[in-house]
């Protein structure tokens, strides 16, 4: 392990839960559980406190839900963690206003201890933990009904394009790179030249915008 490890914290109103994260997490070098909330408002003030790198957030809590902790988290701290929404059904109206709020992404409780880890590393260095068909259908629930593309689309170039169609099938960064047979460093700039066009804060909230806009992304 070279560093230190990832600072995580849990966020869930059953105890249970919380004590399975831990135990999965801790037993990871690379990782460490700084702090467990049983509520979203437990939960914005743990994280302001101890800085986490990363929170696993679950939607449904008393108090302030996870919507509304993770929009609030995001919109106060100015070096926010990475959160990702822990759900228990991945067609969970719940799940997309999080995603829309910020969320860098969701999993399901019944998720594999490997797919948890996996996640948590992913979103730690910058990648966005989507699952495309569940974030289509979401977004096709919740969109505006459009025709034809938003303006924004006519503003990327060629290659802008493929990388968010890449992006919305859940390629990460460095699989983007492989695909396209471009450097790491390239595809960077273009998913930043997205985000700043699509004014969008992350990639998973580019992406939605491009399912709710009604984007024709080619297919990969």
């Amino acid at each position: 392990m070279s560093g230190p490890p990832l600072r995580i914290v849990i966020a869930d109103d059953e105890r249970m839960v919380r004590t399975a994260l831990r135990v999965i997490l801790d037993a990871e070098p690379d990782m460490e559980v700084v702090g467990e909330a049983a509520s979203g408002a437990e939960a914005v003030s743990l994280v302001r406190s101890v800085a986490p790198d990363v929170v696993l957030m679950d939607v449904r809590m008393p108090e302030t839900d996870g919507i509304r902790a993770t929009g609030q988290i995001l919109a106060t701290m100015a070096e926010p963690p990475r959160i990702v929404v822990v759900t228990t059904f991945e067609n969970d109206s719940y799940v997309y206003d999080a995603l829309r709020a910020g969320a860098a992404g969701f999993l399901l409780k019944r998720a594999h201890p490997e797919e948890l880890t996996g996640a948590v590393r992913l979103v730690a260095r910058g990648d966005s933990l989507l699952f495309p068909a569940a974030v289509r259908s979401l977004a096709a629930a919740h969109g505006t009904g459009r025709s034809s593309a938003p303006a924004w689309a006519a503003r990327l170039t060629e290659r802008e394009a493929d990388v968010l169609g890449l992006m919305a099938t859940g390629l990460s960064n460095h699989e983007i790179s492989e695909r396209l047979g471009v450097g790491p460093q390239t595809v960077k700039t273009h998913v930043a030249a997205v985000l700043a066009k699509t004014g969008s804060r992350d990639r998973t909230q580019a992406v939605i915008a491009a399912y709710e806009g009604g984007f024709r992304m080619k297919k990969s």
